[in-house]
């Protein structure tokens, strides 16, 4: 089945004012953590790739205004235009790229070694084809520097019609092909059931 041309994007009336998400955060909270256990994937030791969805953003723009306490329509705005790019469109995959680093150490040793690693993820399908990332243009002038890269990457994948049939048919592997940095992982069956929903197929 193509993809549908209907945006996902979040709108100010899809955000509940805090109230009203005080109510319900406890089962979002847990829907969201079954969630995202779903679509997180460990690459090595020290990276963690998170697949977002429009549930999982849902979730971190209700958490935002919580913790800020912002009511004013104009805070929600801020949220979305920050957030909304990160829900994939059908035919796309969007990922929160996670350096998971516990001391400055590991940071001194591990950021200047990881320079441009958020361009160094592919998917691979089951027909060998590997598809790279875009950098999100939004966050990517404030995240790339030339001798140290930063702890939070946001890339998404496009994909295009040979790539979708390719993707249905399993099975599919993360890679990192980065010098310093060269991992693959598999990606396990609910994984990728859970991602051909984002994709549309």
């Amino acid at each position: 089945m193509p993809p549908t041309t209907v945006s996902r994007k979040l709108t100010v009336d899809d955000i509940l004012d805090l109230r009203a998400y005080e109510k319900v955060r406890a089962e979002k909270k847990a829907a969201t953590i079954e969630t995202k256990r779903r679509r997180r994937i460990e690459l090595g030791t020290v990276v963690t790739v998170m697949f977002e969805s429009r549930d999982t953003m849902w979730y971190q723009i209700q958490e935002m205004l919580r913790a800020e306490r912002v009511i004013s329509e104009d805070g929600v705005l801020d949220e979305l235009r920050a957030y909304n790019p990160l829900i994939p469109e059908p035919g796309q995959l969007c990922a929160t790229i996670f350096v998971e680093l516990t001391s400055d150490a590991a940071m001194r040793e591990w950021l200047p070694k990881l320079v441009g690693i958020e361009r160094s993820f592919r998917i691979r399908l089951a027909n060998g084809q590997e598809v790279a990332p875009v950098t999100d243009e939004q966050h990517d002038s404030t995240l790339t520097r030339e001798n140290v890269t930063a702890a939070v990457h946001y890339i998404r994948f496009e994909f295009g019609p040979g790539d979708l049939a390719a993707f249905g048919e399993g099975p599919v592997q993360l890679l990192c092909t980065h010098p310093n940095y060269l991992e693959v992982a598999e990606l396990a069956p609910f994984t990728v059931a859970e991602l051909a929903t984002d994709l549309g197929i």
